[in-house]
C-alpha cells in the first residue's frame, strides 16, 4: 500500500506537458527544431520520470538533453576505420570552404539568373567553370547527381540501340549488388564484350568495330587488381581504333597524384585520346556526390541536352559545394592522404597517455589504413591507432558523439588518419563515456576490414 501512494504520489508531481513546454530551453529548441522534436523529447523525459528513472523536477532539464542536434536522421560521426573514403559514411568529408558556400547557396541564389542581363544563364556555369580550369584538356564538362549516372547518361544518349565494346575484364561490379553491364543494358544499349577476365589486346576492340559501335568503354576496375599474367589495352592505342572512347575513371582524380601513382586521372586519359571520361566527385575529388563528365565539345553538348539528363541534375547545393572544393584551398581527403605516418604516432601516443592516466587500457599501435571509396586499391597508408578492448566497439558507435572504428586481432582500433587533428580531444572524450558500464556489448558493427566498405 505504502509503495502504492508513493507511486501515486510521485506520478501527481510529473510537470504537465504545456508547463515543461514552457520552459525557456525548449521554446528556443522548437523554433530551431520544430514543436514536434521537442514534444517527442519531453514525452520520453515523463515517461523515465513515471518509470522513477529521474526526479520529477528532472523532466525538463532530461528533456533538453535528449533533444537532437538536428531535425534530421543523419548523425555526424568521428571516422576512426582508417578508410579515408568510407562509402558507409558518406566517403569524403567536405572541406570548411564547401560547407560554407552550401550555407551560403541555402537560399535564393542565381544559379540559373544572370544578374547582369536579367535573364536565364546555363545552370552552374561558375561551377562547370571551375572544373574545366582544373582539367585544361576537356573542353566541356557537365555534372549529374553521380558517378553511375553520369556513365547512364553517356550510355542513353550515345548508345541506345547500338553496341558498346568493353573488355570482359572490366565488366565490374560497383557495389551493393549493382552490376555495370546491368546498369548500361538498362539504357538501351547492346554490350559487345571482348577478350578474357585477365588479358584483351586492341586487335580484340578492332575485330568487333563497326557500323554498330557507338563507343568504346574503358572502365577502371577501381576496387579490385587483377595481378600476374595479364594484359590490357591503353587509351592511347583504342583512340586509334577511330571510334569515340569512353573511360571511366571511377575515383575522381582530376590530375596525377604523387602519392597514387596507378590511379587514373582525367586530365591523363583526355590527353590520351579519351572522347568522354567519367568520375565521382566524392571520391579523391574531396567533394559532394556528383557525376563528372569531362571530355569533347560536341559529345558532351549531346550528352546534357539529352532529355534524361534533366533527371539527374545536381541541386544548387552540389554545385555551391562542388565549387568550393575545386577552387578553394585543400580537402579533408587532401589532408588525410598526405598526412605524415610520425605525426599521427605522436597523435596517438599522446591520446593513449591521457587516456591511460583515467585508467583506461589503451595503447598507442602501428595501422594501416586505405583509401577507400574504390580508389587505389592494394594501397597501404601507414597510420596509428588506438587499440581500446573489443567492447568498446558498440559504445563508442552509439555515443553521444558516435565514434565508428575498426576490429582486428580481438581489439576495436580507432585509426588516426581520417580524423581530423582538432576532433581529437571530442574523439578522447567519446572513449572515457564509452568505458563506462555501457561498454559491455563486444558485437561487432565496427569495420573488420578497413578495406571492407569503399
Amino acid at each position: 500500500m505504502d509503495q502504492r501512494v508513493t507511486t501515486t504520489d510521485v506520478r501527481r508531481r510529473i510537470p504537465r506537458t504545456d508547463a515543461v513546454l514552457g520552459d525557456p530551453r525548449l521554446i528556443e529548441a522548437a523554433q530551431r527544431l520544430g514543436s514536434g522534436a521537442v514534444k517527442a523529447a519531453v514525452r520520453q523525459a515523463q515517461e523515465r520520470a513515471r518509470a522513477g528513472a529521474i526526479a520529477p523536477d528532472e523532466v525538463a532539464d532530461t528533456a533538453v538533453a535528449l533533444l537532437p542536434r538536428t531535425v534530421g536522421g543523419l548523425r555526424p560521426v568521428i571516422n576512426a576505420t582508417g578508410v579515408v573514403l568510407h562509402t558507409n559514411l558518406g566517403r569524403a568529408s567536405l572541406s570548411a570552404a564547401a560547407r560554407r558556400a552550401v550555407r551560403e547557396a541555402a537560399g535564393p541564389t542565381d544559379v540559373e539568373l544572370d544578374l547582369r542581363t536579367g535573364v536565364r544563364a546555363r545552370r552552374g556555369r561558375t561551377a562547370l567553370a571551375a572544373l574545366r580550369e582544373r582539367v585544361p584538356s576537356a573542353a566541356a564538362a557537365h555534372v549529374v547527381n553521380n558517378g553511375a549516372a553520369a556513365l547512364v547518361l553517356v550510355a542513353t544518349a550515345l548508345a541506345a540501340g547500338k553496341e558498346i565494346v568493353i573488355s570482359r575484364g572490366e565488366m565490374v561490379e560497383i557495389g551493393d549488388g549493382f552490376r555495370l553491364p546491368d546498369l548500361l543494358v538498362s539504357t538501351g544499349a547492346r554490350l559487345r564484350e571482348v577478350g578474357t577476365t585477365n588479358r584483351t589486346s586492341v586487335a580484340d576492340y578492332a575485330a568487333v568495330i563497326g557500323s554498330e559501335t557507338a563507343f568504346v568503354l574503358k572502365v577502371h576496375p577501381s576496387n579490385f587488381r587483377v595481378t600476374g599474367f595479364t594484359r590490357a589495352a591503353g587509351t592511347r592505342e583504342l583512340a586509334a581504333l577511330g571510334v569515340p572512347v569512353v573511360v571511366d575513371i571511377g575515383s575522381g582524380l582530376l590530375a596525377p597524384h604523387p602519392l597514387l601513382p596507378d590511379e587514373p586521372d582525367a586530365e591523363t586519359r583526355l590527353r590520351a585520346g579519351a572522347s568522354l571520361v567519367t568520375a565521382s566527385g566524392d571520391k579523391l575529388l574531396g567533394g559532394p556526390q556528383c557525376g563528372l563528365l569531362l571530355g569533347q565539345e560536341e559529345l558532351v553538348r549531346t550528352v546534357s541536352r539529352h532529355p534524361l539528363a534533366r533527371a539527374l541534375r545536381v541541386d544548387k547545393l552540389t554545385l555551391a559545394a562542388l565549387e568550393a572544393t575545386l577552387t578553394g584551398p585543400e580537402t579533408p581527403t587532401d589532408v588525410a592522404l598526405a598526412a605524415d605516418p610520425a605525426g599521427l604516432r605522436h597523435r596517438a601516443e599522446r591520446l593513449a597517455s591521457a587516456l591511460a592516466a583515467d585508467g583506461i587500457d589503451v595503447r598507442a599501435v602501428e595501422s594501416a589504413a586505405s583509401v577507400g571509396g574504390g580508389g587505389a586499391p592494394g594501397v597501404t597508408l601507414p597510420s596509428a591507432a588506438l587499440s581500446l578492448p573489443e567492447r568498446y566497439a558498440a559504445a563508442l558507435r552509439t555515443g553521444p558523439v558516435p565514434v565508428v572504428g575498426r576490429l582486428e586481432a580481438g581489439r576495436c582500433l580507432l585509426d588516426l588518419r581520417a580524423v581530423a587533428g582538432e576532433d581529437d580531444e571530442r574523439l578522447a572524450e567519446a572513449v572515457r563515456s564509452a568505458g563506462g558500464p555501457a561498454a559491455t556489448d563486444p558485437a561487432a558493427g565496427a569495420v573488420t576490414d578497413p578495406a571492407a566498405e569503399g
